[in-house]
């Protein structure tokens, strides 16, 4: 069985944005990789990114206004495979289970699939897409602060290239596209 190579990162979604930003810097010593009002990255060490935040009081204020708490918390954890090809052995051998991803997103310095869990948690599977150095590079870039969330893609057609022998360095090349919509049970919608 394919299995993922490590613990990637995990995604908070707060109404207290830079006190969080603050806090995870102060007791992680970590370092903002990119921000914008909305998200933020952050990382403690060789990975591109260890923590990301979803900023709700502008993405949902309308629970602020109410005096909800809104969808505050992890939103959700990521695993890393070892390449794009342990990606999709793995998307073809839960799709044989009948377990498909709910929102397949090319995020330029990540191939993605997410899927949920009975109890509806969110996890991401992903491969890099080329080096730390590149992905902190890419971070930094306009085409990022443009489109940080990415390009929809189909695992269907990946996976029939894998399987025809493409490379797994030609699957996980970023591609140009309109930003992917978020999905409404991804609960950043």
């Amino acid at each position: 069985m394919t299995k993922p190579v490590k613990f990637a990162h995990v995604v908070y979604q707060t109404r207290r944005f830079d006190e969080m930003i603050r806090w995870y810097q102060l007791v992680f010593e970590a370092d903002v990789v990119h921000q914008n009002p909305a998200l933020a990255f952050m990382t403690y060490d060789d990975e591109h990114h260890r923590f990301a935040f979803a900023n709700l009081s502008l993405l949902k204020p309308e629970a602020d206004r109410l005096g909800e708490r809104g969808d505050i918390g992890v939103n959700h954890v990521a695993y890393t495979y070892a390449d794009a090809g342990d990606l999709m052995k793995t998307y073809a051998r839960l799709k044989a289970h009948g377990i498909m991803p709910y929102w397949p997103v090319h995020h330029g310095i990540a191939l993605s699939l997410y899927y949920r869990d009975p109890d509806g948690n969110r996890m991401e599977f992903q491969v890099d897409c080329g080096t730390v150095e590149e992905a902190n590079a890419f971070m930094a870039s306009e085409a990022f602060s443009a489109n940080p969330i990415g390009v929809g893609w189909d695992p269907e057609l990946l996976l029939e290239q894998y399987e025809n022998g493409v490379g797994v360095d030609v699957l996980v090349q970023r591609r140009d596209g309109p930003m992917s919509e978020i999905p409404p049970e991804h609960g950043m919608s």
